[in-house]
């Protein structure tokens, strides 16, 4: 295919320079065939050719039809001309429905908005992302002031309520101050039920537009042009932040996405006014959005959470670690986005850095520490732990490790101790330090050992507080003065030889 200008030229050489086809192809750098065919007069003025089709005698019945009622279903107008004689499928009158339904394109005003009146707020998806083992799902939360065009955004691993109320603060701090109203798509963070106009606000909106004194305003269903404003600055972000762009973090991807509002978004021209960047008229704006109030609002995730055996509590796919003595009870646990907060009523008990990768133990050592005292306690003051250690000293370094990483403590002093009846102290001492030295701390690792080595088991001792029946056996001890006659009579006859 090539472009009409070259087909005019190819006419030109041929009927004004009189060029031959051959040269004019050498010439242009085409097929002889091309040339020939741009030089015939039929094809440069080719005419589609309409066939005769089945529906001919219907159209101008579908027609007055469908300009009477737009919104007929192609079945409902394959029945009325179905009645009329047609003998043609659906699916075919579809297709020339779909070409004869009347096109009615809705007209809109454009939308003036006062500076610090209204803002507009949506959620974008960025497709997923790998954090360690865990796929998360990458959102940006938008916020565009709909007079200045000025805009903050924020990614996320999520599209949960604290979020959506977290993008909010920080949008509002850093603008300085809150628009009056902030419209909203029918989210299910915005609203929860809607219907006719009665609506129902999602309490936590609800609270925190209390909180810094806007209002929020959804739109009608089905109508997203009432906030194409923040629609477009969500294609924008698209286009000119995302594509292309490389991060290893997700605080280094909103450090880039806060620059690239900065030196970009807010230097490109105002639409109200050409001559002037958005950043002058967010200048112009922002005295007269509404102050923020003396604290923000609080946006942390709140969950009751307990633990069971261990000194952990579970969030989000991961562990994180508390003190032995809240073990067992009744906790909540506070998450930003950065941090987790471990609380036993209004006491905080543990603080660790949030992490979004999946089944990781986040450690206080001073947790570990305080369960290991516990352990060594209780070690101590039990007999057969205590004979265990005096035998191998070096089985408390690994029951240490043993505990610190969830293991029972009776479990691993009973399978020891047993080991250490079969095998002796020597080797059970051999072959815990050969676990050490490859970093597995278990008791089973230990037997694993001892049985790879085929070391001879010693006899097992008898124990008979397990037979009962045993110690009721009656034993006659027997006369000593037997012994003594055999010892003389033996002695007898070595001095007679």
């Amino acid at each position: 295919m090539i472009s009409p200008e070259t087909r005019v030229q190819i006419r030109h050489y041929f009927y004004a320079e009189h060029w031959k086809i051959g040269t004019i192809a050498l010439q242009l750098g085409l097929h002889a065939d091309t040339v020939r065919h741009a030089i015939e007069v039929e094809s440069f003025h080719r005419t589609e050719q309409l066939r005769s089709s089945i529906l001919d005698p219907y159209r101008e019945f579908i027609r007055q039809t469908l300009d009477q009622y737009p919104r007929l279903r192609a079945t409902r107008v394959h029945q009325m001309i179905r009645d009329r004689g047609y003998a043609g499928s659906v699916a075919h009158l579809r297709r020339a429905v779909a070409s004869l339904r009347p096109r009615r394109t809705e007209a809109f005003l454009r939308l003036q908005t006062f500076p610090a009146d209204q803002a507009q707020a949506d959620w974008a998806h960025f497709g997923h992302v790998m954090v360690g083992r865990a796929k998360r799902p990458l959102s940006c939360f938008v916020i565009t002031l709909s007079w200045s065009r000025a805009l903050y955004l924020e990614f996320f691993f999520d599209q949960m309520m604290e979020n959506f109320l977290r993008g909010h603060v920080h949008a509002f701090e850093s603008f300085s101050g809150v628009p009056c109203v902030i419209l909203y798509d029918n989210l299910r963070s915005a609203v929860l039920e809607r219907r006719h106009d009665q609506i129902l606000f999602n309490p936590r909106l609800l609270e925190l537009a209390g909180h810094y004194h806007f209002v929020p305003r959804p739109c009608q269903v089905r109508a997203g042009t009432q906030k194409g404003r923040v629609e477009r600055a969500i294609r924008y972000v698209r286009d000119s932040f995302w594509a292309g762009r490389t991060f290893t973090t997700l605080e280094e991807c909103n450090r880039q996405a806060l620059q690239w509002r900065d030196e970009v978004a807010h230097q490109r021209p105002w639409p109200s006014d050409h001559s002037r960047p958005v950043v002058q008229a967010f200048g112009e704006e922002q005295p007269r959005l509404l102050p923020l109030p003396l604290h923000p609002f609080p946006t942390d995730r709140v969950v009751d959470v307990g633990s069971g055996k261990t000194i952990y509590v579970r969030f989000d796919l991961n562990d994180y670690s508390i003190p032995p003595a809240a073990v067992g009870r009744a906790l909540t646990l506070a998450a930003s986005d950065t941090e987790v907060r471990v609380l036993d009523g209004l006491v905080e008990i543990a603080r660790h850095q949030r992490s979004y990768d999946r089944q990781q133990f986040v450690l206080n050592p001073a947790h570990q520490e305080a369960l290991l005292q516990l352990k060594r306690k209780a070690l101590h003051s039990s007999t057969p732990g205590g004979r265990l250690v005096q035998a191998a000293p070096e089985c408390e370094k690994l029951l240490d490790l043993a505990f610190a990483q969830g293991e029972s403590a009776g479990s691993q002093t009973a399978q020891l101790l047993r080991l250490l009846d079969l095998y002796g102290a020597p080797a059970l001492r051999l072959a815990v330090a050969e676990v050490l030295a490859r970093d597995t701390p278990r008791a089973s690792s230990v037997a694993f050992v001892l049985r790879k080595q085929k070391r001879p088991a010693l006899p097992p001792a008898v124990d008979l507080s397990r037979h009962p029946r045993a110690q009721a056996i009656d034993v006659r001890p027997h006369d000593l003065e037997t012994y003594d006659e055999l010892a003389r009579t033996t002695k007898n006859n070595d001095s007679n030889q």
